[in-house]
């Protein structure tokens, strides 16, 4: 067994950037084929291809809204049709609102949220269960806001719970397939999010790291990391199962 990927197709949404970037680019490194998908922001995606293109892989860019059940259908087809096949889903994409307390969201807000990171993550893992190679492997990118109750992210937590749940189901329902069904839960992603610019919520910032005994926040290659694990054959019988990666936070 190893972490070999060669031959194998992943499609990764929400990966113009931050993390999504970092798992599309680690999956080529590792001889994977890549299906960028982006909302908005085609000049990343183009950057991202661009990057990965040079690592001698097949790479293409698919715009999709993961909030339109339509578009996230014509993306697996997209994907299927350039490599007729694929081998590794990781539901990423996602959308952050921190500092908000329970008595400010607004109705707009709220579904904005759900709208993204619950229904987008639902229906992509949907079309992974049915369009992913048996012994593939799906990967849903949580919160640690699911493990960790923090005030001000009531809303972006709960919007992250349900798709976590549903990894624990899905894991049972396409198990037989020798398909693995997985969460990974990092901790806040320094130069990534809502931490992408360096001084941005300081006092947030500040918070988090002094929960954490490794006193940082996570980086991209962190998460990465575990995408790695979960995508490779060391992972074949580790089914419904959600990873911290948090360095030991308790928050």
């Amino acid at each position: 067994m190893n972490n070999n990927l060669h031959g194998k197709t992943a499609l990764i949404t929400g990966s113009a950037r931050g993390l999504g970037k970092a798992i599309a680019e680690r999956y080529a490194a590792l001889g994977a084929n890549i299906i960028i998908n982006y909302s908005k922001d085609k000049s990343s995606a183009d950057e991202v291809v661009s990057n990965i293109k040079a690592m001698n892989v097949g790479v293409i860019a698919v715009q999709a809204d993961v909030s339109k059940v339509a578009d996230i259908e014509r993306l697996f087809n997209e994907a299927k049709n350039a490599f007729g096949k694929i081998d590794i889903v990781v539901a990423n994409a996602g959308i952050e609102m921190v500092e908000t307390p329970v008595t400010a969201f607004t109705e707009e807000q709220f579904d904005r949220l759900f709208s993204i990171n619950t229904k987008g993550a639902y229906f992509t893992m949907q079309q992974a269960a049915k369009n992913v190679e048996d012994n593939g492997r799906i990967i849903y990118i949580a919160s640690s806001t699911t493990s960790f109750p923090v005030p001000g992210m009531a809303v972006y937590g709960g919007s992250k719970t349900t798709p976590r749940y549903m990894v624990d189901v899905l894991s049972k329902e396409i198990g037989h397939r020798g398909v693995t069904v997985n969460s990974i839960i990092p901790f806040a992603v320094d130069h990534s999010g809502i931490f992408a610019e360096e001084n941005s919520y300081p006092e947030l910032r500040k918070s988090l790291i002094d929960s954490c005994p490794m006193g940082r926040l996570a980086e991209v290659e962190d998460v990465a990391n575990a995408a790695e694990f979960f995508a490779s054959d060391l992972s074949s019988f580790i089914n419904g199962q959600h990873l911290l990666i948090n360095g030991g936070a308790t928050q």
